[in-house]
């Protein structure tokens, strides 16, 4: 169980909810991270996306922080511990930079981008993955303020599925068009199935991808006008989620479940409450309650080294030595490229040994390269 002493319940319901609000309407996300700054008693925060495919990071809905850092991080982003430990993270994975302090402070990351702006700690996880980009929620601490502690931990790991959600909807959505006065039609175009429900579950709306999954019937159909997935403990996990959503009295629990076919396939749904709020508002001609979103399980394609590293199990700092060398870079000029100590280096390397059950830095360079795709994707 977390502990959160310190933090209200009330706090904590304000915040779930804004994070919601956020789903159908974006402009409100910078209020949001404030909330949730404050909750964990950081001076900085915001969301921020990462094209690993262009090697951008693009800030947004940012506060606290100087232009000349902001400008500074973008441009080192790649090479820091953060870019490290997301890549052998799972989405919603909490990561403190404050881990290994001996490491950070000898870090060139630590000396060159945080030093000089007198930040001491960030606490971050990644919200959303798709094809080459990354989107992040992050605080951070300045001046003499403490590292983060257990609480700020558990704050961010109770948050940091509701924010995954908020995100993955508006990205399904495509929010920039959503607010519209075509709100139907913008629905239309979606690959996502689009369910809207009342308070009583029965189906006021539905999209043409939604219509298309209820045609198809191998997962989801519609019965006396409500949702009714094909598998009989999915069908009753529904009702009970849209049950719980409409009356939003759930805490802010479970609002994702699977909806399996008969033939292994299947979709993930990932259910709204929309009656209060920014959210009413959007959808108010449609006399919703809860909104369901039916989507075919999306997998990101991997990063360079992901797979091989969730296959070794090799932490973020590994990671980052193993791809270093693999540059052709020997142990000293890797430990300077990536601003550590090169004691440093030989440590991860050793562990590294250890995990893949190689004797040496060939064989360990080896069994990467053959665990690399011949071709790369378009």
């Amino acid at each position: 169980m977390i502990d959160l002493e310190g933090v209200s319940a009330q706090a904590l319901s304000d915040t779930i909810g804004a994070i919601y609000d956020c789903a159908l309407d974006p402009q409100l996300w910078p209020e949001t991270c404030r909330k949730i700054a404050d909750l964990c008693e950081s001076t900085g925060g915001g969301i921020c996306v990462h094209d690993m495919r262009h090697v951008q990071n693009d800030q947004l809905f940012v506060f606290g922080y100087q232009p000349e850092f902001l400008e500074k991080l973008g441009s080192q982003y790649a090479q820091s511990p953060m870019a490290a430990a997301d890549i052998v993270a799972s989405v919603g994975d909490v990561n403190i930079l404050s881990t290994d302090r001996q490491e950070l402070l000898e870090s060139r990351f630590y000396r060159d981008v945080l030093a000089p702006f007198a930040l001491t700690d960030m606490i971050w996880f990644p919200a959303l993955r798709t094809g080459g980009r990354m989107a992040s929620m992050h605080a951070s601490r300045k001046d003499q303020a403490p590292h983060y502690q257990q609480l700020e931990i558990g704050l961010f790991k109770l948050l940091s599925p509701h924010v995954c959600r908020a995100l993955t909807i508006s990205d399904a959505l495509d929010i920039r068009t959503l607010r519209s006065e075509m709100l139907e039609k913008t629905l239309d175009v979606l690959a996502a199935g689009v369910f809207l429900a009342a308070r009583d579950g029965r189906v006021v709306y539905m999209n043409e991808a939604a219509e298309r999954q209820v045609r198809a019937g191998t997962s989801i159909r519609i019965l006396n006008n409500r949702l009714d997935p094909v598998d009989p403990a999915a069908s009753a996990a529904l009702s009970m989620a849209i049950d719980r959503a409409a009356r939003e009295d759930d805490g802010g629990g479970q609002r994702s479940l699977a909806i399996p076919s008969g033939t292994g396939a299947g979709y993930i749904a990932t259910l709204l409450p929309v009656q209060r709020g920014q959210r009413a508002d959007i959808v108010a001609p449609f006399a919703a309650s809860v909104a369901i979103f039916m989507q075919d399980p999306l997998e990101a394609p991997m990063m360079p080294g992901e797979a091989f590293a969730r296959l070794h199990k090799l932490t973020g700092g590994e990671l980052r030595v193993l791809l270093a060398l693999a540059q052709g870079l020997g142990a000293k000029e890797a430990a300077d490229m990536l601003g550590i100590s090169e004691p440093t280096v030989r440590t991860h390397l050793q562990h590294m040994f250890a995990k893949t059950h190689t004797l040496r830095q060939a064989d360990l360079l080896r069994l990467l390269q053959a665990s690399t795709p011949a071709v790369r994707a378009p």
